[in-house]
C-alpha cells in the first residue's frame, strides 16, 4: 500500500456563522483555527456561510413561485383579446350595415 497516497480523515467542527449552529463531523477538511468542543477536546474550526440551520429550504422561509398567478393572468389576456375581437367584429358590422347597398342597373330593370 503507498504511504501519504490518501488525506488525513479526523473529526472537524464546522460553524455556520450566520445561525451560530455548529456540529462535530469526520473530514478531510484543514483549517489553522480550533474549537473547545462540549466534550472538552480541541477540534479543528471550519466556518461555513450556510448550513440547515440558516437555509431557506430547511427553515421554512422559502420562496414559494406563484405558478396560478401566471395561469390566472395568461387566462385574463386571452379574456381581453377575446373580447377585443368581439367589439371590432360588431364595430365591422356596425359600419357595413350603415352603407347603403348600392343596388345594380339588372335589379331595377325588372
Amino acid at each position: 500500500m503507498k504511504k501519504n497516497l490518501h488525506p488525513d480523515y479526523h473529526l472537524v467542527v464546522f460553524q455556520d456563522e450566520a445561525a451560530g449552529f455548529a456540529f462535530l463531523t469526520n473530514s478531510t477538511a484543514v483549517s489553522n483555527e480550533t474549537i473547545k468542543w462540549e466534550d472538552g477536546n480541541e477540534y479543528p474550526l471550519v466556518k461555513i456561510h450556510i448550513s440547515s440551520a440558516s437555509h431557506p429550504f430547511f427553515t421554512g422561509e422559502e420562496k414559494i413561485i406563484d405558478t396560478e398567478g401566471r395561469v390566472d393572468r395568461f387566462a385574463a389576456k386571452m379574456k381581453a383579446a377575446a373580447e377585443h375581437r368581439a367589439k371590432q367584429a360588431a364595430k365591422t358590422a356596425k359600419t357595413t350595415a350603415k352603407k347603403p347597398e348600392k343596388k345594380s342597373a339588372a335589379k331595377t330593370e325588372e
